[in-house]
């Protein structure tokens, strides 16, 4: 397996990722400098360990894993999305207006969101003895493409979020549903 393919391969990962991420800009009034070294190296971070766990995952587990592993990110994302919809209800923070930006990039919120976004290098890590893939070289690659890819969602989903107004976090939230529905639907598709 070439560079060529283990980018295309990091890009295609990384899509989650990056989704996710502009739903936190989405739903955030302020985008600091710290929240999208906070977004890179979580997502980044977990996009590259990941395949190095189905690495190891995958000589012993490696068809459990790809059994369950649309069903995994699709509880974790729409647990998420769902609770961003539940947030977005009028008077949800009528006391405290601050909450959901600051709950937007706290480490238990981004943990979650960067396991249930790397579940698919989960299971490409699965694959990748199989295509001969360099490791060290196909992991730098997918860390650094989604952690780039994820900053860059974030200031465009904040952007986005500026323009249209305050009350995105039902937007967020209906992207990460439709996100973890999507791999879902493509993974039962698959396997039919």
């Amino acid at each position: 397996m070439g560079f060529p393919s283990i980018f295309v391969l990091a890009l295609g990962l990384s899509m989650d990722a990056m989704a996710v991420a502009a739903a936190r800009g989405l739903a955030t009034p302020h985008v600091r400098a710290v929240h999208v070294v906070k977004i890179a190296l979580f997502f980044g971070g977990f996009q590259a360990l990941m395949p190095l766990l189905g690495w190891m995952i995958g000589a012993a587990f490696g068809e459990h894993v790809r059994a369950w592993d649309h069903w995994i990110a699709f509880v974790l994302l729409g647990a998420i999305g769902l609770k961003m919809l539940w947030d977005a209800r009028p008077g949800a923070h009528a006391d405290d207006e601050a909450a959901p930006s600051s709950d937007a990039f706290a480490p238990r919120v981004l943990l979650v969101l960067a396991i249930a976004t790397s579940i698919d290098a989960l299971a490409a890590g699965v694959t990748l003895p199989m295509l001969e893939a360099p490791m060290l070289v196909t992991l730098s690659t997918i860390g650094v493409t989604t952690a780039v890819l994820s900053a860059i969602g974030l200031l465009v989903g904040r952007r986005f979020g500026a323009m249209l107004g305050k009350r995105l976090d039902v937007i967020g939230g209906l992207a990460l549903v439709g996100l973890g529905t999507k791999i879902l639907i493509e993974h039962l598709g698959g396997a039919a």
